[in-house]
């Protein structure tokens, strides 16, 4: 009997967790044959989270409940990561506790991988009914600019809910990076995928924890982590301004040897100026994001720490992945 695990990383979901156990446990009494796992992941909620899946896991009648609890917030990719990294299932899923990532999916998924002939099946949302004009325009350009510059390919509404092979799983574990982007290492590491579309789904309680702040920085370090394109046009834009130099120089020498009057150009040379340290100052930061992120990847920290857990192969204070 093949056993499915289900990935949940949660920050601050006290009023989900027990409708989510309840939805989840309708999807596993019509999908018979199949074990399940839940392992919830606590990344450091300030409420009460960590109380709420301690009271699933008395009360469950279907399947298994377990949880890691993380030692602070260190994030919902690392929540991830370490969901992932502790799984044990033959088939693993990763899904939010809010119930956007429809639990009814997961038979789909399963057909594609056991009869279609699929590494891992992904659930892809085909629009965004409900969300704000400006998340969803900002949406669309991001996946339009990432798949322009960087050496992965971004299907627009993508979502992190898939169900994997257990070699998906340890090729994502093995890719033990510090700044995660999960979306691209989804990508990045391949493997034969099926897209199954579903429409918006609204959160079965809460507040979502994005804003647009929170996912331009998303959107930013999932930028930074898969190119390096802005290193590569800093080199033409250099290349550009040295031409633009000699082009203007070659203008005011031609134009002093025909003119008698003194060209001072004092106001070209201040804007000049300015224009030019205001873009060495933009290379510089971007180069200084690179180097802080291969800063942070060179001192090797792990990417999280458990404050407990009831997986019997866990103790307190136990870290993740250390190479």
């Amino acid at each position: 009997m093949k056993t499915i695990e289900l990935i949940v990383p949660c920050y601050n979901e006290e009023s989900c967790i027990s409708l989510f156990y309840d939805r989840i446990k309708e999807v596993f009494l019509n999908m018979p044959g199949c074990e399940f796992i839940i392992t919830f992941v606590d990344d450091g909620s300030k409420d009460n989270t960590i109380q709420e899946i301690k009271k699933v896991v008395e009360r469950v009648d279907t399947g298994k409940v377990q949880y890691i609890s993380l030692s602070r917030n260190f994030g919902k990719e690392s929540a991830m990561y370490a969901g992932l990294s502790k799984s044990v299932g033959d088939y693993v899923a990763v899904m939010d506790a809010d119930l956007q990532h429809p639990p009814e999916l997961l038979k789909k998924m399963l057909d594609a991988i056991e009869n279609e002939g699929y590494d891992c099946a992904s659930a892809r949302r085909v629009s965004r009914k409900g969300d704000p004009l400006i998340k969803s325009v900002l949406s669309r350009a991001f996946y339009h600019v990432i798949n322009h510059v960087t050496v992965i390919d971004l299907v627009p509404g993508s979502t992190d809910y898939r169900l994997m092979k257990r070699k998906v799983v340890k090729a994502i574990v093995a890719m033990s990076e510090r700044e995660r982007f999960t979306k691209g290492i989804y990508a990045w590491v391949g493997f034969k995928n099926k897209w199954i579309e579903y429409e918006n789904v609204e959160r079965i309680a809460g507040k979502t924890k994005w804003n647009i702040r929170g996912l331009f920085h998303y959107a930013y370090s999932g930028f930074l982590a898969f190119a390096t394109t802005p290193l590569r046009a800093v080199i033409y834009f250099g290349m550009f301004i040295v031409m633009v130099s000699v082009l203007y120089a070659g203008y005011i020498f031609v134009g002093t040897l025909n003119s008698d009057a003194e060209r001072t150009g004092y106001a070209s040379i201040i804007i000049i100026m300015l224009f030019l340290g205001g873009v060495i100052i933009t290379i510089l930061g971007m180069i200084g994001e690179y180097m802080a992120r291969i800063y942070m990847e060179v001192k090797n920290r792990p990417i999280y720490f458990v404050r407990e857990s009831n997986i019997s192969d866990n103790e307190q204070n136990e870290t993740s992945n250390i190479p």
